[in-house]
């Protein structure tokens, strides 16, 4: 894929825009009140897990077993209004830091603020996992090699971030005629995906990608697929206090960051070491939170033009097709070509 070049008045606003983006997260600590702090417990070397969440107890327990088992050293967790026990639950996990906020998650860029301010204290030049609780990373080897690993592989090839394709999981048959138990592994409910068609494209200024296709695109957004969901990622970074996310973890600046990946080798015939984050978005609960988040209108910068959205996934459509295929494992993504190897062999 063509890498565009920013002239110098974009390059030094986009320098303006991070300073800005940092400037906020680091004013966004006023709004986090420490539960536990275990911070003490992070050793040099450790990859460090970052995230926020809001009532996602039946997810946390298997969450938390799939970082460890690729050998996350420690947690820092922002907690957003919750109040299914999710507080009482992770206080008590020997790995886990823990805040809580009151604060307007849209206010907060959607919580890229908190996590921002969090890797600024406690992951600068670590290599930093930025994930929210339904997305689960899938890298090549992952069965065999763990994240320390990964790093040193992505080290070894000068890499300062890994690529990702936001993987929909569903299950067949209505989103609300299935069940679920928190240390359930979620690929046991949500057995399927799409896998094709995707495509790609880079846009300035920042030079991100715009990765899009799955489920949502081909049931809800087929006839505005500008609209439909972006599907690329760069969640683990080698992290500076000089970086920040700009949406989600989406796109980041520097620009440059952003050219870490051209999206998944099937269409940008990028042979880069990869990833895939199976999103668990439509397990049996996304009928209830779909209702509540309507109401909440905290999600999305227009969140009125995305009613109609939240409307259809109330009425738990069937996102399995014909075409549909059975989740097995990272092998599989790479033969379709989702993941990379990189020649990691």
């Amino acid at each position: 894929m063509p890498k565009p070049r920013l002239d110098l008045l974009t390059a030094y606003r986009m320098r303006l825009k991070r300073r800005r983006l940092i400037w906020r997260s680091i004013r966004s600590r006023r709004d986090l009140k420490v539960v536990v702090d275990r911070t003490d417990q992070i050793e040099p070397g450790m990859v460090r897990a970052f995230t926020t969440a809001r009532n996602e107890y039946a997810r946390l327990p298997h969450f938390l077993s799939h970082y460890r088992k690729l050998g996350v050293g420690h947690f820092l967790i922002v907690l957003n209004n919750s109040d299914d026990g999710s507080e009482a639950y992770l206080a008590r996990q020997p790995d886990v830091s823990l805040w809580r906020t009151d604060a307007s998650y849209k206010a907060s860029r959607f919580g890229v603020d908190w996590t921002t301010w969090l890797q600024f204290r406690y992951g600068h030049r670590a290599w930093c996992l930025c994930v929210d609780v339904d997305e689960l990373l899938i890298y090549p080897h992952c069965d065999t090699r763990n994240l320390q690993a990964l790093t040193e592989r992505l080290e070894q090839t000068s890499a300062t971030a890994l690529g990702a394709l936001m993987l929909d999981i569903y299950p067949k048959g209505p989103l609300d005629q299935h069940t679920h138990t928190p240390d359930q592994d979620p690929t046991e409910v949500l057995r399927w995906f799409d896998a094709s068609p995707y495509r790609v494209q880079r846009q300035l200024p920042a030079q991100n990608l715009w990765v899009q296709g799955g489920p949502r695109d081909r049931v809800f957004f087929a006839d505005r697929p500008a609209r439909a969901p972006t599907l690329n990622k760069l969640p683990l970074v080698h992290w500076n206090r000089r970086f920040a996310y700009m949406n989600s973890t989406h796109s980041l600046l520097p620009p440059r960051l952003n050219l870490e990946w051209d999206g998944p080798e099937c269409i940008s015939g990028d042979t880069r070491l990869s990833g895939v984050l199976l999103h668990t978005k439509f397990m049996p609960d996304v009928v209830a939170r779909s209702r509540e988040e309507k109401m909440r209108k905290e999600h999305f910068g227009q969140p009125d033009d995305f009613n109609a959205y939240y409307d259809w996934l109330a009425t738990a459509p069937d996102l399995w097709h014909d075409r549909a295929t059975a989740y097995q494992d990272w092998r599989q993504l790479m033969e379709l070509g989702l993941l990379s190897n990189g020649g990691w062999a």
